[in-house]
This record gives structure tokens, C-alpha cells and sequence, in this order.
């Protein structure tokens, strides 16, 4: 079987093509989402963790569709981009005087990750 591409670790050849087009017409109801999860376990095709790959299956089912190797059904559901709507939150008040003492006075100095905590405002 010769190869097609290689993906993120992953070479597709012609006949995972043939699967890949087998399952698409066994399942053709399917959405995009529901299809990268059948053809994940299918391949058995998961994470280190043991979760599926999904999403690196869909980018890839992509580029297969973008290529013209398979045919996906259309797009059900496109979310709004909430970058458009997205307010700009107000400025922040940040002190810029310059620290006119040894480093060594500030110890202990500690950093916190803050993203998706409660300190993250």
C-alpha cells in the first residue's frame, strides 16, 4: 500500500483511504465530529493519556477533504467567533516608579500561575 501523507506521527495510506471512505458510507449521517470518533476507535488511535484523538483525527480528515482523497459531510454548526463581540476589558492601573533598592530586599519574590485560577480576573 503505498503512502498518501504522514500527520502528526501518523502515515495514511491507501488503504486507511479505503476505510476511511468504507466508514463515511456505512455511516452517512454521521457529523464530522461523531465520524472522528468512529474512526478513532476504529484505528484505535488515542492520546497518551487513553482519550481519543479527535481533534488531530478531524484536522486530518480535513486535509484529506481539502486534498480531494475523501468527501466529508458539510458543516452542521459553525459557533459564533467571540472575538468579534468580545469587549475590551477596561485598562489596568500598572505602577512604573522605578524600585530604587537592593534586589535583595525584595526577597522572598514568587510567581503564580494565574490562568484558569480565581486569581485570574
Amino acid at each position: 500500500m503505498s503512502t498518501i501523507l504522514c500527520y502528526r506521527g501518523r502515515t495514511v495510506t491507501t488503504g486507511d483511504l479505503e476505510t476511511i471512505r468504507a466508514l463515511l458510507k456505512a455511516h452517512p449521517a454521521a457529523s464530522r465530529r461523531a465520524f472522528s470518533q468512529r474512526l478513532c476507535e476504529h484505528w484505535d488511535w488515542r492520546q497518551p493519556n487513553g482519550t481519543l484523538r479527535d481533534m488531530v483525527c478531524r484536522s486530518l480528515l480535513l486535509v484529506l477533504h481539502r486534498a480531494e482523497h475523501i468527501c466529508l459531510p458539510e458543516v452542521r454548526h459553525r459557533p459564533p467567533n467571540n472575538a468579534i463581540v468580545r469587549r475590551r476589558p477596561p485598562p489596568v492601573a500598572v505602577d512604573r516608579s522605578p524600585l530604587e533598592q537592593d534586589l535583595r530586599a525584595l526577597r522572598p519574590v514568587e510567581l503564580l500561575a494565574v490562568r484558569r485560577t480565581p486569581l485570574e480576573g
